[in-house]
């Protein structure tokens, strides 16, 4: 018997997409006798989740490269990350307004920013929030949205409407996988949308990616990069993946990453009951 619970039916729906292949709206409807609406809430959310790749016409099949949950990524290239988040702070003016993405780095980011001065800070992603709540020089706006639980970031129409009112010195973007030909590389278009619009609110653009992310290409969703952006990397990068990036005339700085453990923890993720 098909399972009645919301969760139960997403993971019978994940198992019958690896063994059966049912793929249309309208047999997942029949088989677990729901409205086809229901159904289309519980494939928008294992999109959102990253778990489920949708095709046209609703069928489906398992996304091959699934999207790891932030914190998962958090703890990944520390200190490279960390790195990158350094250098990428040294750049920042006292008096700067400053548009931050989410991601792992750009959480970083936002803790070495925590003893800047005279800033206004407005970001997509709950780390950033999280990071700079209780810092007194530190601005805070929100880009609210529609929450995707897995990058812990807001996204879709509401986030772009309030780009559309503000103007920034600098943006700091994050990426899933960065090309020199195809440009920043995410699991969902709405993310890449989302940073297409970002940058054109920024005076200067920065692509944070440590080097195990340069040339991967995961998902299929992408954001070009413009010439004139800066790729902030870290040293591990080759030759071979920098001066394909300066060719299509992006700056790329390397960041030294020492080999470092971490005092703490890593810059610390809200509570799951914040977001997924």
């Amino acid at each position: 018997m098909p399972p009645n619970g919301s969760q139960a039916r997403r993971e019978e729906i994940l198992r019958l997409a690896t063994t059966t292949g049912l793929a249309s709206v309208e047999e997942l409807s029949r088989h677990f006798g729901v409205t086809a609406s229901t159904i289309r809430r519980d494939l928008a959310r294992l999109t959102a989740d990253g778990r489920l790749a949708r095709t046209y016409g609703g069928a489906m099949a398992l996304n091959a490269h699934p999207e790891a949950p932030l914190r998962q990524r958090t703890g990944e290239a520390y200190a490279q990350k960390r790195a990158i988040a350094r250098w990428a702070a040294a750049q920042v003016q006292p008096g700067e307004s400053l548009l931050l993405d989410a991601g792992s780095t750009i959480g970083a980011l936002a803790h070495e920013l925590r003893t800047a001065q005279d800033l206004t800070v407005a970001t997509t992603g709950l780390t950033v929030l999280h990071e700079l709540a209780d810092v007194e020089n530190v601005h805070v706006e929100c880009l609210g949205g529609t929450l995707r639980p897995l990058s812990r970031a807001f996204v879709g129409p509401l986030t772009e409407a309030a780009l559309e009112r503000m103007t920034f010195d600098r943006v700091f973007l994050s990426a899933d996988g960065v090309t020199a030909d195809g440009g920043i590389c995410e699991a969902d278009l709405r993310q890449t949308r989302l940073k297409e619009l970002m940058a054109r609110r920024a005076t200067h653009v920065y692509v944070l990616a440590h080097a195990a992310k340069l040339g991967r290409a995961p998902f299929h969703a992408w954001t070009t990069l413009s010439p004139g952006w800066t790729l902030v990397t870290d040293s591990e990068a080759t030759g071979t993946d920098v001066a394909a990036f300066r060719e299509r005339g992006t700056h790329v700085v390397l960041a030294d990453a020492v080999a470092e453990l971490p005092a703490g923890a890593p810059p610390a993720l809200p509570a799951d009951g914040a977001g997924g």
